[in-house]
């Protein structure tokens, strides 16, 4: 993303920015409101970080400004002072969320990265208008029996327009699934709306999905809300127990009385919803309104597709990369046997990351790294004589650091990517085990 950082104090406006490109955004910086608006109208900017207390002209004055200006990034007001009350005026001026100062840097590229999958969610083309009618069909890859099954409830979904819940550990491919369903669907030549619960600030929520009625909408907000905006088409609504149960009663209330008109319902979880009934934390009367669960495997369960789904991927990434790229029969047999706890974005991320490394593009055990996606079985490393957890763990966590490093030629970035954690602090991390360089 293309960021513009507003904030007074050089001590945090530097370090930010420096933490903000290590992690791959294009990132520019102002130190007072009027110069930051100035560039903000004639630059394109995705998201703006802005301090409310700025010189002159102060960071809720910009924001107003900005909007009333036609400006269509993504701002997130910056304040050591801030209230609760504060932080609803900036996003009903138009913020998209509110973050206190001191923060950690983590909270930020954590904020960052809801927003680009708000907007990636909200932006992706009707399913009908960027594949060809039958072209779902090579999209799913693999013969088992777990697989025909999922299959088969696609095909009764799509012929019904009964509300679909759709059920899957991370990285099992809910999204492809609700995306499978509009279009086989008579939907499926109208707008497919994802939204990411858990990704938009529960303030923001009900103007995202119902429109200004529920309050005074940003710019960034689908004109009528999402619901509105999937009249003629399919609501996917992913990760939907992060919705309140304000939302989840009111939703509930639309779609009993709207059975023959407005959007198909799809949603998806990858938590036990049957549990957070039982825990208070998801409303009953809303889970019984889908009358259609799909669960889908996980890759761990139906290993037999593993090998086809190499095929696939493999494929994607020679042509994407216009070279050959092939695995040896002891590659393959280690990624059937191992138990994948990322499912098949895991595997794609594996072969990708593997192909990118490798020189020959023949790719072997050792380049695929299974160890850093867990569920591979080692024999333990101690150090010294005694079994003291803390000097094991640390010895474990240095050699494991060491082999990303090793692995991404030093790139720091592609080092913390690696082991799936924040620059800050795989940072940390570097100078507590001496592994600057």
């Amino acid at each position: 993303m293309r960021i513009l950082i507003v904030d007074g104090d050089l001590a945090l406006r530097r370090p930010l920015a420096l933490l903000l490109d290590e992690a791959g955004h294009s990132v520019v910086t102002e130190s007072d409101g009027e110069s930051a608006l100035a560039r903000a109208l004639v630059e394109s900017f995705d998201t703006i970080l802005c301090d409310v207390q700025l010189a002159g002209l102060d960071g809720h004055t910009f924001l107003r400004q900005y909007r009333a200006s036609g400006g269509k990034g993504l701002v997130i007001m910056m304040s050591a002072f801030g209230s609760e009350e504060d932080a609803f005026i900036a996003m009903r001026e138009g913020a998209y969320d509110y973050v206190r100062k001191p923060f950690a840097v983590d909270e930020v590229l954590l904020t960052l990265r809801k927003a680009e999958e708000r907007e990636r969610t909200r932006s992706a083309p009707a399913v009908g208008h960027d594949l060809p009618p039958a072209s779902i069909d090579t999209q799913f890859v693999g013969e088992s029996s777990a697989m025909r099954h999922v299959l088969t409830l696609v095909n009764r979904a799509a012929a019904e327009q009964a509300p679909v819940l759709i059920r899957g550990e991370p990285g099992t491919g809910k999204e492809f699934i609700a995306r499978a369903i509009h279009q086989r669907s008579d939907r499926g030549g109208g707008p497919f709306i994802g939204m990411t619960c858990d990704a938009i600030p529960e303030a923001l929520l009900a103007t995202e999905l119902f429109g200004d009625a529920h309050g005074d909408a940003t710019t960034t907000a689908m004109p009528g809300g999402a619901i509105a905006s999937a009249a003629d088409g399919s609501l996917f609504l992913s990760q939907v127990h992060a919705l309140a149960s304000t939302h989840q009663g009111e939703l509930a209330s639309r779609m009993r009385q709207h059975t023959d008109t407005g959007p198909r319902w799809i949603a998806a979880s990858d938590q036990d919803l049957d549990r957070a009934v039982l825990s208070g934390a998801f409303e009953p009367a809303f889970l019984e309104l889908f009358a259609l669960v799909i669960p889908l495997p996980a890759l761990r369960e139906r290993r037999d597709d593993i090998p086809s789904l190499v095929t696939h991927f493999v494929h994607r990434i020679a042509t994407r990369s216009g070279r050959s790229v092939s695995l040896t029969p002891r590659a393959l047999q280690a990624l059937v046997a191992h138990d994948w706890p990322g499912n098949i974005r895991g595997l794609r991320q594996v072969l990708e990351r593997a192909s990118t490394l490798s020189a020959s593009g023949r790719l072997d055990h050792e380049d695929l790294q299974l160890d850093l996606q867990g569920g591979e079985k080692t024999e333990p490393i101690f150090v010294g004589d005694g079994l003291a957890l803390k000097p094991q763990v640390e010895a474990l966590e240095r050699q494991v650091i060491t082999r990303a490093l090793t692995a991404t030629g030093g790139n720091r970035r592609e080092a913390s990517k690696l082991l799936r954690v924040s620059l800050r602090t795989l940072f940390y991390k570097l100078r507590r085990y001496g592994l600057e360089v």
